[in-house]
């Protein structure tokens, strides 16, 4: 994050002097235009009386115009300070990126078939309908020609329509899902329904003691969560005492907080994506962001391999390039100097080296043999040996043929 950070920097000073270039620049021209101003109605009302011009007004003129130039001069010039600067952020990216990422994957990969562009558009709709960006995906699917079904579409645009309303602190539309799927929320161990109900407590609290009453009615929604939420429904029957007083300078003042509608949206967004087979980030993003992990390390081998004068052994296939020598110890020297730390999530990419992409992505265990270096498979699984290593079945097939 370093290299972001010093980019970051760079375009924080173009900013601030763009900001600093246009307070001045208005500054200037309204001084300016209240000058001209003032010079027109002296004009204006020399030649209503009829009298010629004078010399102390010809004068004016032109000191007028001398500062008109001077001022458009001087903001022009200012304006050519402002390149220089600009220049240097590309400067910076180019100092701290590497501008040819391409040469890491074949270039047939770019030349895809009919089908796995499809998989691609399909894979950028999906992300655009679940960040919410309804219109784009159809423009998309319009000009892609891509044919998505109403049922595909139909539970991103009802959760993006219940997320609407809760930014809006609308609680209506969530509160109507969560009870007509209530009993699929229940077996996920959900708390969403009570959350929502707590909320809209709260916000009855919050109207001050004329709301008394209707609090206190709706609080019999809480009954069917008493016995595994009763510590959070005595708290909040406890701030009925401070409801005269203000809730605002009481002991339950966290009641109020507003962060409570981030947390209720982001609990309808995670249970609702679980319910409904999705997931809670787009596998588009996921893949984007796990490949920004990988690609520096499948740079810095592509690095050793110019160093080392072996471009020619990288296929861009199934396999890292391995250096001329017994065994795999090429391959092995490589993995050492490009990788920085050592990895234990495999990453699904051709280079089988480990890469370690955090917790996050950690959506199920992937094994990679240490002998053949590919990752296992239903019809090449995992054989743990006596001695307590494991291997794929390729591998061991291999060393048994080989009298070992």
């Amino acid at each position: 994050m370093e290299q972001c950070a010093c980019v970051e920097r760079e375009l924080d000073k173009v900013l601030q002097k763009f900001l600093t270039y246009g307070q001045h620049c208005e500054q200037s021209l309204e001084e300016l235009l209240h000058y001209v101003g003032q010079l027109r109605a002296e004009l204006a009302s020399a030649a209503l009386q009829g009298t010629p011009l004078s010399a102390t007004l010809s004068l004016v003129m032109s000191q007028c115009c001398r500062k008109i130039k001077d001022t458009v001069q001087k903001l022009a010039s200012d304006h050519k300070d402002i390149h220089s600067s600009v220049s240097r952020v590309g400067k910076a990216i180019d100092r701290n990126f590497d501008s040819e990422i391409c040469g890491v994957v074949s270039d047939a990969v770019w030349d895809a078939r009919e089908q796995q562009q499809q998989i691609l558009q399909m894979a950028i709709v999906e992300h655009l309908y679940q960040q919410g960006m309804l219109s784009v995906a159809e423009e998309l699917c319009q000009e892609s020609t891509l044919n998505v079904d109403l049922d595909f579409k139909q539970p991103f645009l009802e959760l993006n329509r219940i997320l609407e309303a809760l930014h809006e602190q609308d609680l209506g539309p969530a509160l109507e899902w969560a009870v007509s799927h209530r009993q699929r929320l229940l077996e996920l161990n959900s708390s969403l329904e009570f959350k929502l109900h707590r909320l809209h407590f709260i916000r009855l609290l919050a109207g001050g003691p004329e709301k008394q009453l209707e609090a206190l009615s709706y609080a019999r929604h809480f009954q069917p969560f008493a016995r595994l939420h009763q510590r959070e429904i005595q708290v909040m029957m406890g701030s009925l005492v401070y409801l005269r007083l203000g809730l605002e300078k009481s002991p339950y003042c966290h009641l109020l907080d507003n962060s409570h509608w981030a947390e209720i949206c982001e609990t309808f967004t995670r249970d609702a994506c679980s319910l409904l087979g999705l997931s809670v980030e787009s596998p588009l993003s996921v893949s984007f962001a796990s490949g920004c992990v990988a690609l520096p390390v499948l740079m810095n081998i592509k690095a050793v391999i110019e160093q080392r004068q072996c471009t020619g052994v990288w296929s861009h296939k199934d396999e890292l390039p391995v250096r001329p020598g017994p065994g795999n110890r090429g391959q092995e020297a490589l993995e050492r100097t490009a990788m920085t730390g050592s990895g234990t999530h495999p990453l699904c990419c051709p280079s089988q080296i480990e890469i370690e992409l955090g917790m996050k992505c950690w959506y199920h265990s992937v094994f990679a043999c240490p002998i053949l270096r590919q990752q296992t498979s239903d019809s090449n699984p995992p054989i743990k040996l006596i001695c307590g290593h494991v291997i794929s079945r390729d591998a061991l097939n291999k060393l048994i043929n080989g009298g070992k």
